[in-house]
Order: structure tokens, then sequence, then C-alpha cells
């Protein structure tokens, strides 16, 4: 029994002790956080069009998730104060359809095609940073639109449900174009640290999308792309027409998410790496 011990304690592999316990927990620091999220934008740079398409397509449809769950909340809640903080709970139900299904949303890619491109500046990381966002854009949008269409048009969901949708989407037309983008900054610079906190979250995806998310609804910062599906839905319902919705609502708020996700944060995640990047190289 001794011998039939030391044999499998010599050939087999090294017992789990205290250290490799501690590093199991130790979370990625700032170094490795930029590797994983730069590594995962360069393979998003280097996917075929097409899957781009389809895979954002199906982003743009599954994030009608958030306003169809903000809907339902509306309708079954009465006017009361604290209804819109209840009702918040319901925004973040299309990003973890989305994000966990690891489909491309336009947001996301803000800061994991532009560390690639902050890294190792180049023409090409360039011209496909452009042709990442270009097609990632487009097709949630017209997933978006699609979506919006279908509950305009009666076919996805029943009237009060659609009305509800309705209500929930009019909060964006508070506000005007500049207002629009200054507010979408915030938005845009969150959904960042969410691309950025998600390789640290291991087991905690769930939660911290949820919380993300729902402090971009409670904080009511602007996401082009939801915001989109509301915009969509208030166009084909005649409640906006087509010049405010794409001059007064969806454009201000996609260069708003730009300038918050691939401005402000994504060059703050790389300045706080690059001194540490040049020595090891």
């Amino acid at each position: 029994m001794a011998e039939n011990s030391t044999t499998t304690s010599d050939t087999g592999s090294a017992p789990e002790g205290p250290e490799q316990d501690v590093e199991e927990l130790k979370a990625a620091d700032a170094g490795d956080l930029h590797r994983a999220v730069r590594e995962a934008g360069e393979d998003e740079l280097a996917r075929p069009g097409v899957s781009l398409f389809f895979s954002a397509l199906a982003a743009g449809l599954a994030i009608t998730a958030s306003l169809v769950a903000e809907g339902a909340l509306h309708a079954a809640l009465p006017d009361t104060p604290w209804r819109e903080l209840v009702v918040s709970l319901g925004y973040p139900a299309g990003f973890l359809v989305v994000i966990l299904g690891r489909m491309q949303l336009f947001t996301e890619s803000t800061i994991s095609a532009m560390l690639p491109l902050v890294t190792k500046p180049s023409r090409w990381a360039l011209r496909r940073t452009l042709r990442l966002w270009g097609i990632v854009l487009g097709a949630n949008l017209l997933g978006t639109a699609l979506t919006a269409a279908a509950i305009a048009g009666g076919v996805l969901g029943g009237a009060e449900l659609r009305e509800a949708m309705i209500a929930v989407s009019m909060r964006i037309t508070e506000l005007g174009a500049w207002a629009t983008f200054v507010n979408a900054i915030p938005a845009g610079f969150m959904i960042a640290i969410l691309a950025w906190s998600l390789p640290n979250a291991r087991g905690e995806a769930f939660m911290v999308i949820f919380a993300v998310t729902y402090v971009v609804a409670i904080g009511g910062f602007s996401h082009s792309i939801v915001g989109s599906d509301e915009a969509f839905l208030l166009l084909f319902t005649g409640h906006v027409d087509l010049v405010r919705t794409f001059a007064g609502l969806l454009l201000p708020a996609i260069m708003g998410n730009l300038v918050g996700g691939a401005g402000v944060f994504a060059l703050l995640a790389h300045a706080q790496v690059r001194g540490e990047m040049r020595q090891k190289d």
C-alpha cells in the first residue's frame, strides 16, 4: 500500500497546495486584461465579413429583449415614483442574451477593436477597425429595425405590450441631439468597462453584466443600439420623423458611445499599461 501510494505521488501531477489556491484566486492585473481584450479584438478584426454581419444581425435582433422586458414591466406596474427603477430591471435582459451568447455588439467592439489599433498602429489595423465597426453597426441597426417593425406591425407582442414599449421609448425624445451625444458618452464608457471586466468576471459574468447595464438604465444614459430599437419603434409608429430618428437620436448616440468607449476608456486602458509593455519589449 505504501509503495503504491509513493508511486502515485511520484508519477502523478503536482499536488494542489496553498500556493496554487492563491494563484487561482488572484484577479488578472491590468496587463493581463489588456492582453485578453486585445487578443479578442484581434480575433474580431480577422473574422470574415459575413461572420461579423450575421453575428451582429443576431445581436440586433436579440437586444430587443431589453425593450420587451422593460415594456412588460411598465405595463404591469402602477404609475408610481419608483416604477422606473423597477422597469429598468428589464434593461439588462438583451445585454445578457447578446454578451453571454457571444454575439457582436457595436458598443462592446469600441474597446476590443481599438486596443489592437493603439497598441500597434498601422493602416491595416485602422482599415480593419473601421471595417469591423461599419459591418457590426450596420447589422445591429438592421436587426433592431426589423424587430421594431415587427412590434409596430403587431407581429411581436400584443397591443398593451406595444403601447408600453412605445411609452418606454418616448424617454429618448426628451433630449436634443447635443444632449443625446453628451448623454451617450457615459454609456459608451460603461459598456467599455463591462467588456474590459469580463475576463476577470469568471463565474460572475451574469451579475457583472446585469449591474453595469442596470446603472446605464437608471442613469438614463443613451445606448446607441438599444436606443435604435426605441427610435425605430417611434419612427414606425409615427411618433418621430425620419430626420429626427437619424440626425437627432441615432447619430448623436453612436458618436457619443464611440467617444466614451473607443476614445476615453480605450485610451485610458491602454495608457495604464503602456509603460509596462515597453519594459517587456
